[in-house]
């Protein structure tokens, strides 16, 4: 069942970045983009995204298993994402949206 949901991970996050071209424009895209603050306790904020009117936002842990699944609107260029019912450890965010395609990590305390 593990290698399954594993699996599954893996191909949503290709899934993601087969979307938008290549690589290095994910790259370079989310050069852009502050995740904050790192450790984290309750909230992390991420600044310098594009606004849309539907992104899906993952956070997985550090092997690739989805944990938490929102679709949200970006406004203002930021998402403030809660993150208190987390264990503390490392975790990686995607934020999938018609105008961009970001994979960013983060530590919670």
């Amino acid at each position: 069942m593990k290698r399954i949901v594993v699996l599954l991970s893996f191909l949503f996050s290709a899934f993601l970045f087969s979307q938008q071209g290549t690589a290095t424009d994910v790259k370079s895209s989310s050069e852009q983009i502050k995740v904050f603050p790192n450790p984290a306790t309750n909230v992390i904020n991420v600044l310098g995204l594009h606004n849309s009117k539907k992104a899906t936002i993952v956070i997985s842990d550090s092997y690739g298993n989805p944990l938490m699944n929102y679709q949200w609107e970006i406004r203002n260029n930021a998402l403030n994402i809660p993150i208190a019912n987390l264990e503390p450890g490392i975790y990686l965010l995607y934020i999938h949206s018609p105008e961009q395609k970001i994979q960013k990590k983060f530590v919670k305390q």
